[in-house]
């Protein structure tokens, strides 16, 4: 065989090689690309539902303040727990990047979650106000909202640990620092302040009688 002969199957298997690394490279550019998508995408769901939260506070707000003697101390809690949420600010318009930052988002979240949970046990206490059918609605619209917030929070979760799993998996974790590509924080499990209030629908009940 001569050497041109030789050189050009040489030339054609470098090109190869190269055509096979760059489908290879840009198909995990692409994968890691829809990853993060998906992650901005569950983080903008998660910031609805809060929004939505935080939106149901004043209409809450102003329903409860209307009982004759309702502890205003109660009310001026939550008021300030939906202004510190409205102060933490996580730069960016996707998902947060930064772990702290997040910390900081969920701990305000979290505060309010827990002045809203207070709010509404001490709304056991008049029973005019649960009897009212606006205070009714707003308990139901905050339990769905709740509810949803859990929901959103595990997918978001989700999506990251996909995301994360990718880029630290050969032969993506070659790749991704080069393309921009780092580790997300997850939402942490909910305790204590973080739990989503308890949302009690017993407005008809009555208390059991003493035992004898």
């Amino acid at each position: 065989m001569s050497a041109g002969k030789i050189l050009l199957i040489v030339a054609g298997l470098f090109v190869a090689g190269i055509v096979i690394v760059g489908l290879s490279v840009s198909g995990i550019y692409n994968r890691l690309v829809t990853l993060q998508q998906a992650t901005d995408a569950a983080w903008a769901q998660v910031q609805n539902v809060y929004q939505r939260r935080a939106d149901l506070v004043p209409n809450l707000v102003n329903t409860v303040a209307g009982a004759a003697n309702f502890e205003k101390s109660t009310l001026t809690e939550v008021t300030e727990a939906r202004a510190s949420v409205g102060r933490v600010q996580l730069s960016g318009a996707g998902a947060p990047t930064d772990a702290a930052k997040l910390a900081e988002f969920e701990k305000a979240q979290g505060q309010l979650g827990a002045a809203l949970s207070r709010l509404l046990v001490v709304s056991e206490r008049y029973p005019d106000l649960k009897a009212t059918a606006g205070f009714r609605d707003l308990q139901v619209q905050l339990e769905g909202t709740e509810n949803r917030i859990a929901v959103e929070r595990g997918r978001f979760n989700d999506a990251v640990q996909a995301y994360n799993t990718a880029i630290r998996t050969f032969p993506a974790v070659i790749f991704a620092g080069m393309f921009g590509h780092s580790v997300r924080p997850y939402f942490t499990a909910a305790t204590g302040a973080e739990k989503p209030p308890t949302v009690q629908f017993d407005f008809g009940a009555k208390s059991a009688p003493a035992a004898p």
